[in-house]
């Protein structure tokens, strides 16, 4: 439970009173009742109005906002405002200011444009979030600090190169070992001085689109950025915690965004929220899979989903309407994925800049007669009712796949082998067969426990960790399954090559190496020809992207390519290691082949789907001490029949019996207390 002044699913989301007139206020109010709204978050951007000057702060407005709202039976998700700083902060401490990608000076303007390494910054962020602490530690309206918003975005100045150099030499200790381990002596870069090091921009090492010509250079600076902006996190977070240790701290992350390892950031935010913007052709698959990425960070625990739109976002190229019922459809989506809130972006619509056409409960019209609205209110009324089955419990899988954001910098960084080469999409290849066959899957980063899995699949494994191979070896030695992926095994962690073959460190228990690496164009195909019927999994099926051409050094092959020079190399090998086995699957192979193979392993390891249900009708399990509890998400446009075999349980939605084949309508929901 994130806290226990609120046990229930939370709902509400961002609410901006300050962008309005008194008169709004209590209107407000009248209509977050009637949509059973009960969690407002405040202060998001408000550093400017609580701190007009270096010396004043002034939060009246604040303790009026959150009295106004408590009084009425809503609580605050508090932010701590320092998501934008104010401008007279960057006219009077320019030091602040971000230098962009191109070597440009910002001036104020936007968000997310404070430098993370400006003292400036650090000190003023910090002491803003110790006066809400102090003044806000006792009031019991207070739920959960927010810190900031949405942190993301590098910086290329002074003081993030002088920062730079101190954070290599405490990770590195000495030049040389720098020189070794960005191998410098390709095209004459040796360094000799720290102060010749300087950050990787387009005025040095990189160009647009993840182009560099040091990868360990600019591998390095990212995670640099990374750690520096959670050092500004962590600022705050430890201000809140030093008078609030009981109030939990948190910080909306973003799903998949690129720039900052969040498996890092996990161990201190006290409960995971993010923020989640599918578009209309977003597949549900790839927004479940974030999901569970999101609640994998901190190893299953209920997670926040902190913002989303009611009906549509205003940043995206096409900002198409949620059609109706895909709002209380998709809230559903994340609870089934292990939510414990539904909170929206924004409350009311604001009446001006970049944001006053992105979605709110309340519309511009200002009152409850809309379809928006009404949709609101009645999720709202059916969380009420289902927050004391479904707080608090938890998702149980036996497969999971491995995800990590140095690995996807390091491939995204690499020159070559292919640009239609991408980290995402390959990991989301195996989750969307495996989402599709309704097996649950968790998503983990390299240091999670993988004992509790049966299944364990790294799909492009391409760098490895220190211990990282010694503890796929256990896994498997132990009698788990692995499976990883073509251009796997390549590298260290500081991107150099592993020498004597390839997938290097994997080589012992996948029993086989890779000679070369053929990149496809987009309209040339390969083939996987299956030796043997495994299962469902038999006959051809097609690949493409890359093909490794690997020999066997003990794995049995499976499959071999069907054309081409390299037609009946292996391309997808078996290893017998200890109890476990370890699969190798040498190309990008299409969705068939992905899920008949998948469907084999899962069958070979007793892994049963939680139902078989029609394409698009998503399922999945929460359990709560002995108490478990079935999701059943249409996702079609049409309704669609579920066979629930032999089981018998409760729809808690219209609190009844319900058993053998049962009608779910489109983008309808079905929650099932077995």
């Amino acid at each position: 439970m994130i806290n226990e002044k609120l046990p229930k699913i939370w709902y509400g989301g961002d609410y901006n009173p300050e962008q309005w007139d008194r008169k709004i206020w209590d209107e407000d109010v009248r209509m977050f009742k009637l949509a059973g709204i009960d969690v407002a978050t405040l202060n998001v951007f408000s550093w400017a109005l609580n701190q007009p000057d270096e010396e004043t702060y002034y939060f009246e407005h604040l303790d009026e906002q959150i009295n106004r709202l408590y009084e009425n039976g809503i609580y605050t998700c508090l932010a701590t405002s320092t998501g934008a700083h104010p401008a007279w902060m960057a006219k009077k401490y320019p030091d602040v200011l971000r230098v962009d990608f191109n070597g440009r000076k910002r001036k104020f303007g936007g968000r997310h444009n404070s430098c993370p390494n400006s003292s400036t910054y650090r000190k003023y962020a910090g002491l803003m979030a110790e006066k809400l602490a102090e003044r806000y530690k006792d009031h019991p309206a207070v739920l959960i600090w927010h810190v900031s918003n949405e942190y993301g975005g590098y910086c290329y100045c002074d003081q993030c190169a002088e920062s730079f150099r101190t954070w290599l030499k405490e990770r590195y200790k000495t030049i040389d070992k720098v020189n070794q381990v960005w191998n410098t002596r390709f095209w004459g870069h040796t360094f000799y001085d720290w102060d010749e090091i300087v950050p990787p921009n387009a005025l040095s090492e990189e160009g647009e689109g993840n182009v560099s010509s040091f990868q360990g250079i600019s591998l390095d600076y990212r995670r640099f950025q990374s750690e520096s902006l959670l050092e500004c996190y962590k600022i705050e977070y430890e201000a809140l915690k030093k008078h609030t240790p009981n109030i939990p701290v948190t910080t909306n992350l973003m799903g998949l965004y690129q720039e900052l390892d969040y498996f890092k950031w996990a161990p201190y935010l006290d409960v995971v929220s993010w923020d989640n913007y599918p578009g209309l052709k977003t597949p549900e698959s790839l927004t479940a899979m974030t999901h569970d990425l999101m609640r994998g960070l901190k190893s299953g625990q209920p997670f926040m989903l902190m913002e989303q739109t009611p009906s549509q976002q205003n940043w995206q190229p096409y900002n198409s309407l949620k059609r109706p019922g895909v709002m209380r459809l998709w809230s559903y989506q994340a609870v089934a994925h292990g939510a414990d809130t539904v909170l929206f972006f924004q409350l009311r619509r604001s009446v001006g800049a970049c944001e006053k056409y992105h979605g709110a409960v309340i519309e511009h019209v200002g009152h409850e007669h809309t379809r928006v609205f009404r949709e609101v209110s009645e999720l709202g009324g059916e969380l009420q009712r289902l927050s004391d089955h479904l707080l608090d419990s938890r998702l149980q899988s036996k497969v999971a796949i491995v995800f990590d954001w140095e690995n996807r910098w390091a491939i995204d960084l690499s020159s070559g082998p292919s640009v239609a080469l991408n980290y995402v999409n390959e990991v989301h290849k195996y989750y969307d067969a495996l989402y599709h066959l309704n097996i649950q899957t968790d998503m983990i980063g390299v240091e999670e426990d993988l004992s509790q899995y049966d299944v364990v699949i790294a799909p492009v494994l391409y760098m490895i960790k220190p211990g990282y191979a010694e503890k796929i070896e256990s896994f498997v030695k132990n009698g788990g399954t692995f499976v990883t992926t073509f251009f796997s095994g390549i590298v260290n962690e500081n991107d150099l090559v592993t020498l004597g073959g390839y997938p290097g460190e994997l080589r012992k228990v996948l029993g086989i190496w890779a000679e070369e690496i053929d990149a496809l164009f987009p309209d040339q195909k390969n083939q996987i020809v299956l030796k043997e019927e495994r299962g469902n999994l038999h006959g051809q099926y097609e690949c493409g992207i890359l093909c490794d051409l690997i020999h066997s050094e003990g794995a049995k092959v499976v499959a071999e390519y069907g054309s081409d020079f390299y037609k009946g190399m292996p391309v997808l090998t078996e290893n017998a290691y200890g109890d476990g086995k370890a699969w190798y699957v040498a190309s990008s192979p299409d969705e068939g082949f992905l899920k008949d193979f998948l469907s084999h392993l899962c069958e070979d390891k007793g892994i049963q789907p939680l139902l078989k249900t029609p394409q698009g009708v998503e399922v999945t399990e929460r359990v709560k001490d002995d108490q478990t509890y079935l999701f059943i998400l249409n996702h079609n446009e049409a309704s669609a029949t579920v066979d629930l075999e032999e089981l018998e349980a409760i729809d808690l939605l219209k609190q009844q019996k319900v058993s053998g084949s049962v009608s779910v309508p489109s983008k309808g929901v079905m929650i099932l207390k077995k």
